[in-house]
């Protein structure tokens, strides 16, 4: 049974009690800490008296949040050293950690006379580190991931670490013992930090093989981290020490272009060392129509197994349909091309050039002024896609006419979408006039997601 710190402090529990005894955070505790195993905390509630009142739980997973005084650490890390052989999930959301406070934060996870912990998720999130750990790992922190033989998940996120941060957990990280599967860096500034990776890797005082951690590696974030177009060239070579990497995301990064060039490489090897990429993410990207057409050139005959895709918020605009046309039969399941500048005239080009059954699952088309046409696509790719469940249509211009053309697909329809997202058009009408599609309906939810009347006065779209 989970509980939350929240549900403590709700009037449940035993009628024979006074309401005052249910009014107090103590009582609930007491009645109910056993069961507790997922717990959330807020800055006031890491205390000595707190840990004291949970000394029955049998904690697993951990959020804390707005941790930020001695007297809070001090309360926190009584709870953690209480509750260090079942804790294996740890979270910091808006926090302000010092070394000190870090040091003594990991050094109470550690079991005695074992000297490793058991946590398996470790997520700092939006966490001022104060110097001089803003530059440098703090020593706890380089013990807590040395003896982590169960740290599967890395998520130090939004946090304003630098490159010189980056590079000394990397040092770290390539060495350990564990098999970390997920790596977060995202919203960090480490630009420059692939480069160490490149110089570590071909020097002699570094070995990649000294530990399995990077090897294991299946997810890896780097999204919004003020990389470059080098970067990327770096990231490739690092990319090919890490061979069981599934999902890569480095949108919201200005590669350009020639970034893109740059990673091809790593999609363009022997059938035999292809590398496992399922998913990847170029979102904002400041590409252009001519390298992403040649990225699409690339992938449309790469034998690895890529099912999703992301290039949504560059603006391409229609000279990268016939590419998209092309792509869109190749084994590709999610496809994002969200605010890619489309048009009318490029979703009509692109109806054409569905000419037989894909294989997509998931797409999302938002944002790309599309109007009537959008929903033409729409009817086209509803006949040719029977897998299709979920489809992102919002903000294109459509008039309400667009509604009855899309409704006629689907009820010929070969598969069994689940949601149609219709939302930020401009649609004055009343819900009377819209009942007649109350039939589309999947596991008693509406499949069409309507504007609301009452959003007729928002703004169209990107429009000021």
């Amino acid at each position: 049974m989970k509980y939350s710190i929240l549900k403590y402090i709700g009037f449940v529990g035993n009628t024979n009690h006074s309401t005052c005894d249910h009014s107090k955070l103590s009582y609930h505790c007491l009645q109910f800490g056993s069961h507790v195993s997922c717990l959330g905390l807020q800055n006031v509630l890491c205390t000595a008296e707190t840990s004291v009142l949970l000394r029955e739980c049998k904690l697993q997973s951990l959020v804390l949040r707005c941790i930020r005084s001695k007297e809070q650490i001090d309360g926190l890390c009584k709870l953690l050293a209480q509750h260090c052989r079942t804790l294996t999930s740890l979270e910091f959301v808006h926090c302000a950690l010092s070394t000190d406070f870090i040091n003594a934060i990991f050094g109470s996870l550690v079991i005695e006379r074992v000297q490793k912990h058991g946590i398996q998720h470790l997520s700092i999130i939006a966490t001022s580190f104060l110097e001089p750990c803003t530059v440098s790992l703090p020593s706890g922190l380089v013990s807590f991931l040395s003896s982590g033989r169960s740290l599967c998940s890395l998520k130090l996120s939004e946090n304003h670490h630098g490159w010189t941060f980056a590079k000394d957990l990397f040092v770290t990280l390539l060495n350990l013992s564990s098999g970390i599967s997920v790596l977060d860096l995202s919203r960090n500034r480490i630009s420059g930090w692939l480069f160490y990776y490149r110089r570590s890797l071909s020097g002699s005082h570094l070995s990649f093989g000294n530990g399995k951690s990077l090897k294991l590696l299946r997810v890896l974030n780097l999204r919004e981290n003020n990389l470059g177009k080098d970067d990327v060239q770096h990231l490739r070579y690092a990319l090919e020490h890490v061979p069981n990497l599934e999902e890569l995301d480095i949108s919201d990064n200005s590669i350009e272009d020639e970034g893109i060039r740059n990673l091809i490489p790593y999609f363009v090897g022997a059938s035999e060392t292809c590398p496992r990429i399922t998913c990847l993410k170029l979102e904002n990207c400041d590409l252009s129509c001519v390298g992403v057409n040649l990225l699409l050139h690339y992938l449309s005959t790469f034998k690895g197994p890529l099912k999703s895709l992301s290039i949504a918020e560059n603006y391409l605009g229609r000279q990268v349909v016939e590419a998209l046309g092309n792509f869109f039969h190749t084994p590709i399941e999610v496809l994002d091309i969200a605010g890619i500048g489309l048009g009318s005239d490029g979703f009509q080009e692109l109806q054409s050039l569905i000419k037989e059954e894909i294989k997509l699952v998931k797409i999302n088309i938002s944002k790309n002024r599309g109007g009537t046409e959008t929903a033409k696509f729409l009817s086209k790719l509803l006949s040719q896609a029977p897998q299709l469940v979920d489809v992102n249509a919002a903000c294109n211009l459509m008039p309400i006419e667009s509604l009855a053309i899309i409704c006629c697909a689907l009820k010929f329809a070969k598969g069994n979408v689940q949601q149609v997202d219709l939302t930020g058009h401009i649609w004055d009408y009343k819900p009377e006039h819209v009942s007649p599609y109350a039939e589309f309906v999947h596991n008693g939810l509406p499949i069409l997601v309507l504007p609301s009347p009452s959003v007729s006065a928002a703004p169209h779209d990107h429009d000021p």
